[in-house]
Order: C-alpha cells, then sequence, then structure tokens
C-alpha cells in the first residue's frame, strides 16, 4: 500500500508545480465552412505540428462551424480539416508564443472533393484514460500493464469503478446496477455472468472502454449506474489487413495446505478484415486457456436458545477455463446512400471447478464439536449465438435512418455436486455421507426490433426512434440425492424447480439537440412498457407485471470562457432484475450455506443529477447525486438459525442516497514521463428494513488511481499503474480496504507492426476481498483471495495493408436484455 500513497502523493506534488505552467498556454479559435459561405458542423479538424504533422489535439466543429483548441504549448502549427465529400483542407501555419497566446483563425474553406491529395502522416500517442465531457475513456490497446490480463482486471483499473468479486458485482461510484455493452450492444447477461465473461475476455483484443454515468434518452433505460461500453479492436484500412496476438503467463497462490499452486495462462486472437469495392468482409477468433482459483474463509456466530454456535469454514477452488469466441460480418454498401450489414457473433465456454470446504463447528465456549468436509464439483458449460442484420439510409444533410433485428439464443448447462462427510473433533463419523448432484439447463431466446432516424434543423437535431423486444427463458434445476445403503441416485422433488419467465419491452423515444444563445442543450424523453410473467411450474406460481414508464433526460453546457466549461445532466433510469434473480432455485456451497432467488423482486427505480467542470480540456470535476428507490440487493443475508444455515437472496431495500466527487487530472512530468491520476470520494446513505426493523447506514468512502508512463527510447516504454479503495459498504456488508499495483514494458520491433509486452500484475498479492456483515442476528465475515499476482508476456503482430476502413460498430437492436441473462457459476 505504501508504493500506491507514494505514486498519489508524488502525483499531487508534480501537480502543484506544472498547474502554473498551464496557465500560460493558449488558445486556438477559427471556423469552418463552405466556399458559398455555408457553415460546415462536426467537421473533424486536428491541430498539427508544423514541423512534422504530428498530431497535437483534436476538435470537431459545432453547429456553427466553430472550433476551438485549448491548453496549446508555445510552437508552431497548422490546422487541417476533413469532412466526408470534401477535400482535406489546411490553414497557413502560425505560431503560439507569450506574446502571441490567443489567436483567430482565418476561415477555413473546403471545397466538393474531386481528387485525392497527398495525405499527412499523422503519429499521435492517446493515454490510459482519457477524460471526455461526457465520458471517461480507457485506452487499453496503448497500454502496457493491460496487456495479458482480462477484461475485469482491466475494468478494475478504471477510475470509480470497483469490483466486488465476492458477489460478482461491478460498481460505479459506488453504486451497483452497471450495464455492459460490447461494441454498442448490450451482452444481456446478469451481474454474474457478465462477470464471468469479462474474466474470460482476453485484454489484448480490447481497443477502449467507454464509461458513461449519464446517457442520454437513445439509450436503455436500464443501468442506474450508468453504461459502461467495450470498444473491441478494428481494422481501419482498405485492401486486406488484420492482427495476430499470443499470450502465455503464470499466476501464484497458496492452497489450503499452505503450498504453492502454479496457474498456467494461454490466450490467442486474429483479427481480418478486407474492403474491396462495395464489400466490406471481417471477423476474428479468439482462443483461451486458463487456470485461476479462488479461496474463501467464512467465519459465522449462530445464536440460537441463548447460546453461539461458532462456523469457521475455508475453501479453496481451483478452475479450469477454456473457451472461444467468434465475430464474422459483412457491410455491403449498396449505393452513396444505403448500406446493409449482417453480423454473426457468440462464444462457447467451458468452466470446471473442484474444491474442498471444511467446516468446524464449536460450542458456545468455542470448544471444537465436529467438522463437515465437503468435496466440490461445479461445472458451467455455456454456448451464445446473436445475429443482426441491419441497414442504413443516408439521405444527405445530416438526415438518417437505421434498421436493426437480432436474434439472441443462450444455452447453458450448470451442474453442482456436493460430497460431505461429517465427523466430531476427533474425525471419527457421527453421521452417514450426504451426497447430493444438481444438473441446471437453461435457454434464453431474445428477439428484437429497433428503429432510429436522425433530423437536422438550421438551430439543431431531432432523433427519435423505437423498440420491440421479446425474451422468453426456460430454467430447470435438477436435484438427486444418493441413498447411501443402495447406492442408488433418486430424484429430491423437495429441491427441484423448473422457471419460466416470459418478457415485452416497448419503447419509444424522441431527443432534441441545439443551442439557446451560448448553450448547448439536449433534452429527451423516453417511454417503456414492460410486460414479465415469471412462472414456477413446480410450484405452481406466477408473477405477472404490467407496467408503464417515462424516462426524461437533460444535458445543458456552457462554454465559460476559452479555458472554463460547465456540463450538467439529469436522468431517470430503471434497473429490473436479473432473469435468474426472479428464478426461485437454490445454489448449493455447502449444506450450511446457499444462495436463492426471490420471483417477487421489483424493478429499482434512479433519478440522478450531475455537475461537470472542465478546465483546459485536461482538469475535470464532477460533483453528482443520485436516489435509487426500491433498491435491489443482490446479497441479503438470511438466516435458519435451528438449523445452522445462513443464505443469500436478492431483495429489495428501500432507498439508497449517493453523493459523489470525481476529480481527473493529467500531468506531464517531463517529455518522457506522463501521469494520469483520478480521485473519487463518495458518501452512501441507506434507509430501509430487515426483519420488520429499521436499519440505516450512513459511510463515506473513495477510491485513487494513477498510472505513469515513460518513454524510454523510440521503441521501449514502461508505465506502472496503482489502485486503491477504501472501507466501504455494500448493502449489508462493510468491505475493508483493497488496492494493488501493476508494472510493465513494452517493446516495438518489426518497423513497428510487431510488439512484445511484459506485464506483472500486483506482485505481493494485496488485492482482496475483506467483509463483515452485523445485523440483527447476522454476524458473520468473510475473505476471499484470487490469482491476482501473475505475469505475462504477450506478442502482436499487424499485417497487411494497414488503410482498410473500419467495418460499421452496430448498436443493435439487442441491448437491453443480454445483461440480464444469467447462470449459476
Amino acid at each position: 500500500m505504501k508504493t500506491i500513497f507514494s505514486f498519489l502523493l508524488l502525483s499531487l506534488l508534480t501537480l502543484t508545480t506544472t498547474f502554473g505552467q498551464a496557465l500560460t498556454r493558449g488558445t486556438v479559435n477559427g471556423q469552418v465552412g463552405t466556399s458559398a459561405g455555408k457553415a460546415l458542423e462536426f467537421t473533424t479538424l486536428m491541430l498539427l505540428k508544423a514541423k512534422d504533422s504530428t498530431l497535437v489535439k483534436g476538435s470537431i466543429s459545432d453547429i456553427d462551424g466553430k472550433y476551438t483548441f485549448q491548453n496549446v504549448g508555445a510552437g508552431r502549427y497548422l490546422v487541417a480539416a476533413q469532412q466526408i465529400g470534401y477535400r482535406k483542407t489546411y490553414s497557413a501555419p502560425f505560431e503560439i508564443s507569450e506574446a502571441q497566446p490567443a489567436l483567430e483563425l482565418p476561415m477555413l474553406t473546403m471545397v466538393d472533393e474531386t481528387k485525392n491529395l497527398t495525405e499527412v502522416k499523422v503519429v499521435a500517442q492517446k493515454p490510459f484514460i482519457e477524460q471526455q465531457v461526457d465520458r471517461t475513456v480507457m485506452n487499453v490497446e496503448n497500454s502496457i500493464v493491460a496487456s495479458g490480463n482480462t477484461a475485469l482486471e482491466v475494468l478494475e483499473k478504471a477510475p470509480g469503478v470497483t469490483i466486488d468479486r465476492q458477489n460478482d458485482q461491478i460498481q460505479l461510484k459506488g453504486k451497483a446496477g452497471v450495464i455492459v455493452y460490447i461494441d454498442g450492444k448490450q451482452t444481456y447477461l446478469s451481474q454474474q455472468e457478465v462477470s464471468n465473461l469479462l474474466k474470460n475476455t482476453p485484454s489484448d483484443n480490447i481497443a477502449s472502454i467507454e464509461i458513461i454515468t449519464n446517457p442520454g434518452s437513445k439509450y436503455d433505460a436500464a443501468g442506474n449506474s450508468g453504461i459502461i461500453n467495450i470498444k473491441m479492436k478494428k481494422n481501419k484500412n482498405f485492401g486486406t489487413n488484420g492482427n495476430f496476438i499470443i499470450g502465455t503467463g503464470y499466476g501464484w497462490v497458496k492452497n489450503l495446505a499452505g503450498a504453492r499452486d502454479d496457474l498456467p495462462k494461454f490466450n490467442t486472437s486474429i483479427n481480418l478484415n478486407h474492403r474491396e469495392g462495395k464489400v466490406n468482409l471481417f471477423g476474428n477468433y479468439s482462443y483461451v486457456n486458463r487456470e485461476s482459483s479462488q479461496s474463501n474463509e467464512l467465519n459465522r456466530v449462530i445464536p440460537f436458545n441463548g447460546k453461539n454456535t461458532y462456523f469457521d469454514q475455508y475453501s479453496f477452488r481451483p478452475n479450469q477455463f477454456e473457451g472461444y469466441s467468434y465475430k464474422a460480418g459483412m457491410d455491403y454498401f449498396i449505393d452513396q446512400k444505403s448500406t446493409i450489414g449482417v453480423l454473426v457473433n457468440g462464444f462457447s465456454n467451458n468452466w470446471q471447478s473442484g474444491g474442498q470446504n471444511n467446516t468446524m463447528i464449536s460450542d458456545d465456549n468455542r470448544v471444537l464439536t465436529s467438522k463437515a468436509i465437503t468435496q466440490t464439483s461445479m461445472g458451467n458449460k455455456m454456448s451464445n449465438i446473436t445475429t443482426n442484420l441491419n441497414y442504413k439510409y443516408d439521405m444527405g444533410k445530416g438526415r438518417e435512418w437505421t434498421i436493426d433485428a437480432d436474434y439472441v439464443h443462450y444455452g447453458g448447462m450448470n451442474t453442482n455436486n456436493l460430497s460431505t462427510a461429517y465427523t466430531n473433533a476427533d474425525n471419527l463419523p457421527t453421521r452417514l455421507n450426504q451426497d447430493v448432484r444438481n444438473n441446471m439447463p437453461s435457454t434464453i431466446n431474445i428477439m428484437a426490433f429497433k428503429t432510429d432516424y436522425v433530423l437536422p434543423t438550421k438551430k439543431g437535431k431531432w432523433e427519435m426512434g423505437l423498440k420491440s423486444s421479446y425474451v422468453k427463458a426456460d430454467n430447470n434445476s435438477l436435484y438427486d440425492t444418493l441413498q447411501q445403503e443402495t447406492k442408488k441416485w433418486l430424484p429430491d422433488a423437495s429441491r427441484s424447480n423448473q422457471f419460466k419467465y416470459d418478457e415485452n419491452i416497448n419503447a419509444g423515444y424522441i431527443n432534441y439537440a441545439g443551442k439557446v444563445g451560448k448553450t448547448k442543450v439536449q433534452m429527451g424523453l423516453r417511454a417503456e412498457h414492460t410486460h414479465s410473467i415469471g412462472t414456477s411450474v413446480t410450484l405452481n406460481q406466477t408473477v405477472d407485471r404490467n407496467y408503464l414508464n417515462l424516462f426524461p433526460t437533460l444535458f445543458l453546457s456552457r462554454q465559460l470562457d476559452t479555458n472554463n466549461v460547465l456540463n450538467f445532466s439529469y436522468s431517470r433510469r430503471i434497473d429490473r432484475p436479473d432473469y435468474q434473480n426472479l428464478n426461485p432455485f437454490v445454489f448449493y456451497l455447502d449444506p450450511y450455506t446457499y444462495q436463492q432467488g426471490n420471483p417477487f423482486l421489483r424493478p429499482q427505480y434512479t433519478n440522478a443529477v450531475e455537475l461537470t467542470h472542465v478546465f483546459k480540456n485536461a482538469f475535470t470535476t464532477s460533483l453528482s447525486f443520485s436516489r435509487t428507490s426500491d433498491f435491489i440487493n443482490r446479497e441479503t443475508p438470511r438466516q435458519i438459525a435451528s438449523e445452522n444455515i445462513t443464505y443469500v437472496t436478492p431483495e429489495n431495500l428501500g432507498n439508497m442516497d449517493n453523493l459523489s466527487l470525481n476529480v481527473s487530472f493529467p500531468v506531464t512530468v517531463t517529455r518522457w514521463w506522463r501521469m494520469q491520476n483520478n480521485i473519487n470520494a463518495y458518501y452512501q446513505h441507506y434507509q430501509t428494513y430487515y426483519s420488520g426493523a429499521p436499519y440505516e447506514v450512513k459511510i463515506g468512502a473513495y477510491n485513487l488511481y494513477t498510472s505513469q508512463n515513460f518513454t524510454l527510447s523510440k521503441s521501449v516504454s514502461a508505465e506502472v499503474s496503482g489502485w486503491y479503495n477504501s472501507a466501504s459498504q455494500y448493502g449489508f456488508y462493510r468491505a475493508q480496504p483493497m488496492g494493488a499495483f501493476n508494472v510493465g514494458v513494452q517493446k516495438k520491433m518489426m518497423d513497428g507492426k510487431g510488439s512484445l509486452k511484459l506485464n506483472v500484475s500486483d506482485p505481493f498479492w494485496l488485492n482482496q476481498f475483506n467483509g463483515r456483515a452485523v445485523v440483527q442476528d447476522i454476524n458473520f465475515r468473510v475473505v476471499s483471495r484470487w490469482e491476482s499476482r501473475r505475469i505475462m508476456l504477450t506478442f502482436s503482430y499487424r499485417f497487411g495493408n494497414q488503410n482498410v476502413k473500419n467495418a460499421r460498430q452496430r448498436n443493435s437492436a439487442t441491448s437491453a436484455e443480454q445483461n440480464r441473462v444469467g447462470a449459476q457459476n
């Protein structure tokens, strides 16, 4: 932990010395238009060094064709303007100096493109963390310490993001309910399955991760804490090209016997793209084979009849994962206005785990009275295929009409076998062994259709659209118990259950963006009608819900002066229960501990406001407040004291208020040393009832992140990053501080087409979850550890023509349901 605080202290000290220097930097303003004098909106502008055309900054012109480059250092520059259908245009060279820190450039006049111009080579390196006005962007492909890791481990480094590995939850600024997109399409997975998918997605296939805390009306209303969009790597050029990645490494942990376990890992992937004439073909394939592990220590105190029984449980689960994912698609450019595309992607995962859970039971005087040793064998096989058919019609002058139709299928099989031996303190048997096996087949089918229309006007832009989705899920849980006398497996009807879930959501939205004076305004309204039917076939129990909700959004942005921008946003959002959380299945860890679903869960609603100040396009400060009503706590502890059983179940628990302050600032120490820092502090207030009694929690918490990037030579670079999360509250669990740091080095080779990255993650094995729940008769502590300590070596190579335009990123119709698909694991 000392290393992490050293980085943060150095960052703050450096900031005080460089902040004053930034104030002397200049500003470049200008306007871009046609030869007829018409302003050109949404034109791409690039500020280039006059000496070698190296990219310094990028910008987009507003609806009046105006643009601004801020925080420009002294030197000679030129501006390049690029717009589809027009020739690339350059300004005359100019100079920024202390005597002339602010410039107003003559209008850049663009003419219709009639021939190709020789392009200027632009070389730029994006920072790992990039703070934009409406989102935070992690440029993963530029990071050394991200190489060879998984998507979940990279996400753990994101500012304001915390990973609750004990409960498989992703939290943003202290709030759960994050919706995960991949390439603009929602995964439709539950929190557990999203976590599992990201655990097994190689980070080397990721280009960037976008964190959007307050999405607009165009997005589905799901996600009370925001959206995380993971963008996979894309090819950009004409002809045929691609890239190949191969990585290997090891993790180290200690097992129950205290011996070291080595956990090898391997991943490889290939991406291909071909564009010729009107056809663009693209695809990729990834394969992962990795060993991992998780150990847990659970200490419980169960009061009953005036006495306490103490349970001390220790478990170690080595895991084996093997899986592959694929994507194949085609875009066909019918003419200059029409494009049709088809996309097929999916995955097949096989996760297996076998381990042991030792339970030591003591009496009120802490004297060991008995033991329960449970051998576990678990498996999770899951496959997915998603098909998307899309059409885009460009009507000119910014008008655009798009259609998406999707079909998604998930198929899974979970297995969970438990064999428990009961002994006294002297290891002599006290009762017959208990053997239980469980098979849980599941199928989920999703169909969706959406259409969007964009209509620019003289003063702004209208967007409107419709969406309809239908989900049909069928989950079965089949339990068998072994009769010890006959050694025959007999069905256990008391634990078995079949659960079916049907859901139909119809939605429509309208959104307007424009200007009122000097203030940019975006406002929208989304309506969603939901009809869901959850049926427990075995229990003959049905929950039918039918409701209509309106979700308004409002965004305001005001340029106060050349250095300061102030933004305000408001949104109302919904989180519907995950499909598996509605399922009343029982999933056992051992005979004394299990997890159970709740078919009576209700949606939770969040109203959120955020005020953001941006200084010189670099220093960002945001203050946000949200109130969530009927908030869903996915791990509410319950107890059956007479049977020494503790279990968790999702429940609606009243209101939760969240006040958050986030500060992000980059620092350039020298030409070869750059750093990015982020500080997020939040205050949470829970008000609810537990077993009929009021329950209230007030807690303040914070998390810190810093990354240091070093350019050692033209071909060698290094990176050090660290993060720290203070003590915090997750529902009923008070979690202890967590943190880690990572070190990496990169060597470019083969004329820049190849790179070799060595990355060491959490070398001192600092990262662990340590939480405790104390409420009424509940008193237990959990400590979880996993193989966060590892070393990875990754080689990547780019081949073919590096000028192919990228495939269109599709935001498909099934962009809200897949996050709620689930399977226990």
